[in-house]
Formats: structure tokens, sequence, C-alpha cells
């Protein structure tokens, strides 16, 4: 089992490996979401880098993605279910950009975490208008 801390960052990675390309955008999210959000507080962001490495090694398993969502879910209770979500959305959203497979991936992240279509639809909207810039930027 492990700590929601490593759930958090691990919905974060899986959204950002997903399309097999961790972009620039999508670690600096990470990076900024773990240093300043109130459901890190506690968390050694040192070790940032070795949690990460730590859920791309569980997804080089055939079964991995599924393996991760189930710890993901393991971890974290409903309300912090809806936290990973919406951090999921966030690192998808950070490049302006979203892949058929990071799409796929949010899906079945929100599966696997039971969040609801309309909480679901709600956050990736807040994510997208958090990371659309302005005309001519």
């Amino acid at each position: 089992m492990i700590d929601h801390y490593r759930a958090l960052i691990y919905a974060m990675v899986l959204a950002s490996a997903s399309d097999g390309d961790m972009t620039d955008a999508e670690l600096m999210t990470i990076g900024e979401n773990v240093r300043y959000l109130p459901a890190f507080n506690g968390f050694q962001t040192d070790s940032l880098p070795a949690v990460t490495r730590e859920c791309t090694e569980l997804l080089a398993d055939p079964e991995g993605l599924d393996k991760a969502i189930t710890t993901i879910r393991g971890a974290l209770a409903k309300p912090l279910r809806e936290t990973a979500y919406m951090l999921a959305c966030e690192v998808v959203a950070s490049d302006r950009t979203a892949s058929q497979e990071e799409l796929r991936m949010l899906e079945m992240l929100r599966h696997g975490l039971d969040v609801d279509r309309l909480t679901a639809a709600a956050l990736e909207r807040g994510a997208r208008a958090r990371h659309t810039a302005a005309p001519g930027t």
C-alpha cells in the first residue's frame, strides 16, 4: 500500500506517460502541483524523482496501468480520488494538447477511481480553462 502522496503523483505520471512523451510542460505541472497544493503538505519534494521512477517502472509491466489505477484507488479516500483525477487532467491540459492515448487514460482513470461523469466533466473543464493561453501568446 502506498501513501496518498504517491497515489496522487502516480495519477499525474500516468497522465504524462500515457502518450509515450513526458513533456517539459507536463513535468513542470507535476512539480508545481507537488510544491504548492495542500494535498502535498508534508511531502518531501526531493523524493519526487524517485516516486516518478517507481510509477514508470510499474507501468513497464504488461498489466502496469491496471495495477497503477488499482493502487491509486486503494490508497485514496473518495475526495482524494477526485483530486487525483483533477491532477491528471491538469497534466494532460498543461501542454495544451490532448492525444487520444491521454484521453483514453483519463477515461480509464475516471472509471477506476469511480469519479462520476458530471464531476469529471467539471474537473476537465477547469483544467482546460486554467491552461488556456491568452490570444497572441
